[in-house]
C-alpha cells in the first residue's frame, strides 16, 4: 500500500509562538508593482533571507518571505505535521500576492526550492502563472541509487518502518550554530531527526520530479557541485525534466568550510554575487517585457 499524508488539514502560522526574533517572517514593502516571494527550506526559517531580502527590496521589489506552519515555534508539534499542510498553506500565500502584483516571482532554497518548483507545475500555464522561478538546491530525488545513483540518507529507507513508532528523535531548537562559519552560524530553525515529516517530504519529491515538465514560465536552477545536503546531481535532474521558455542552470563550487555548502544565500563568501546574478536573471525578463511595450 502506497505512502499518504495522515494530516492534510490547513494550518496556520501564530507568530506570537515563534521561538526568536530571527525566525519570523520577512515582509518588506515600498509599494512597488513586483513581488518576489521567498520560501525557505526544511527545518528552517525565513532567516537564511536576512541578507538577500535586503537586496532584493534595494533592486525596487515587495519582499515576502513567510515563516511556513509548524516551522519556527514548536519542533515536537511539527513533528507530526506533512508536505500537504506547508504546501496548502504556501499556495494561498502564493494567490494573495498573485492578485496584488503586476510581476511575481518565487525563489526557494531546499524544500523550498522543492516547493517552488512545485508551484511552477501548480500555476503555470493559468492566469495565475509566477513570472520566473529561481530554486537553489531543489531536491527531487532523494534515495534513488538505481535510477539515478543518488543516495542522500540510507536511514530513509527504514523510515516508514520507524515513523509508525516514532515521529521525532531529539527534536529541538536551534538558534544560531556558534561552530559554524561564513555565515551559516546565524541558522535557525530545528535541529534532531524528523522521521514522519522528513518522510512526507521525500514522498512529495517523486511528484514534482513527474511534473517537472508543467513548468514553462523562465528557470533559474543553481546548485553547488559539493553541496553535503543535497545532492547535486539533483540539478541535472530538474533540467532534463522542466520546459522553461528560459532555463538557466548556476554550479557553484565553494570552497571547503565548516558548513555544508547547501543554504548558498545564507554564505557571506557567497551571498553577495550569487543575489546579484539572481536579480539580474528577473530583471531581464522586465527589460523584455518594457521592449514588447
Amino acid at each position: 500500500m502506497g505512502y499518504r499524508d495522515k494530516h492534510t488539514e490547513a494550518l496556520d502560522v501564530d507568530l506570537s509562538k515563534v521561538f526568536c526574533e530571527e525566525a519570523k517572517s520577512i515582509v518588506l514593502e515600498q509599494n512597488s508593482k513586483t513581488a518576489i516571494l521567498l520560501v525557505h527550506g526544511f527545518p528552517s526559517t525565513p532567516s537564511v533571507y536576512k541578507y538577500s531580502s535586503e537586496k532584493f527590496f534595494q533592486a525596487g521589489m515587495d519582499v515576502y518571505a513567510p515563516l511556513l506552519p509548524g516551522f519556527g515555534t514548536d519542533p515536537i508539534a511539527f513533528a507530526d505535521t506533512t508536505f500537504t499542510q506547508w504546501f496548502a498553506y504556501l499556495c494561498k500565500y502564493y494567490e494573495n500576492l498573485r492578485s496584488s502584483y503586476e510581476t511575481l516571482y518565487v525563489l526557494g532554497i531546499s524544500m523550498g526550492g522543492a516547493m517552488t518548483l512545485k508551484l511552477g507545475e501548480t500555476y503555470c500555464n493559468t492566469e495565475k502563472a509566477p513570472d520566473a522561478l529561481v530554486s537553489i538546491a531543489a531536491p527531487v530525488a532523494y534515495n534513488s541509487l538505481i535510477r539515478d545513483g543518488i543516495v542522500s540518507d540510507y536511514k530513509q529507507y527504514f523510515a516508514r518502518t520507524l515513523a509508525l513508532f516514532k515521529a521525532q528523535i531529539n527534536a529541538h531548537i536551534v538558534q544560531g550554530n556558534p561552530k559554524g562559519d561564513d555565515g551559516s552560524e546565524y541558522w535557525y530553525g530545528y535541529g534532531g531527526i524528523f522521521i514522519r515529516a522528513g518522510l512526507s517530504l521525500v514522498h512529495a519529491m517523486k511528484q514534482i520530479r513527474k511534473e517537472l515538465p508543467k513548468i514553462t514560465c523562465p528557470l533559474l536552477s543553481i546548485h553547488d557541485v559539493n553541496d553535503g545536503v543535497v545532492p547535486f546531481k539533483n540539478q541535472a535532474i530538474i533540467k532534463a525534466g522542466q520546459k522553461s521558455c528560459r532555463f538557466k542552470d548556476i554550479q557553484t563550487n565553494m570552497e571547503k568550510h565548516k558548513h555544508p555548502r547547501h543554504a548558498l544565500l545564507l554564505y557571506r563568501s557567497i551571498q553577495g554575487e550569487l543575489t546579484q546574478t539572481i536579480i539580474d536573471f528577473l530583471q531581464e525578463k522586465e527589460d523584455e517585457a518594457d521592449a514588447q511595450a
